[in-house]
């Protein structure tokens, strides 16, 4: 893939990142429900780990300075390098699988959701993690088989377009 496709490629990644997020979600103080995951996810396994976090990075600062909502904190924008990082480790150069996806979508949802954006939230508000928790935990249960979903769909669905390392139809 040449350098000029890599970049339009991350330029539109970052894009539909911001718009996703920022504009396709349910937001609450503690709360966000959207699909902002499916750009992160989706540059990873197009671009590699290190691409795909840069890019979450920043979707995430370029998102503040667009359209902030509440004040920046750093803790989530290093949530967001590490969660394209994890997605292309398990998804980069690698055969579309459900196992595989589904293990880097626990992955960020117990690391980095449950545990760095619950800590950050903490921090904000200055409530307890466990005052937090509960929602969170709800929240996540319902996301998991939805974000496992629509990566593996969306994935099988670009493979065609990019040539976006697939395997057969799972």
């Amino acid at each position: 893939m040449s350098k000029t496709k890599k970049f339009v490629l991350a330029g539109l990644f970052i894009a539909l990142q911001v718009v996703f997020t920022r504009f396709f979600s349910i937001e609450t103080p503690i709360l966000r429900v959207g699909f902002g995951f499916l750009p992160v996810a989706l540059a990873s396994i197009a671009l590699g780990p290190i691409s795909g976090g840069v890019i979450a990075m920043l979707a995430d600062i370029l998102g503040m300075i667009l359209f902030p909502k509440g004040t920046y904190f750093p803790g989530f924008t290093l949530s967001a390098l590490l969660s394209g990082i994890i997605y292309g480790i398990v998804l980069y150069n690698k055969e579309n699988s459900i196992l595989r996806i589904a293990i880097s979508v626990l992955l960020i949802t117990f690391i980095i959701d449950m545990g760095l954006n619950t800590l950050w939230l903490s921090i904000i508000t200055g409530k307890g993690i466990m005052i937090l928790l509960p929602s969170r935990i709800i929240k996540s249960l319902i996301m998991i088989p939805i974000e496992i979903f629509c990566i593996n769909i969306v994935w099988k669905y670009l493979y065609n377009f990019m040539r976006i390392p697939s395997t057969k139809n799972i």
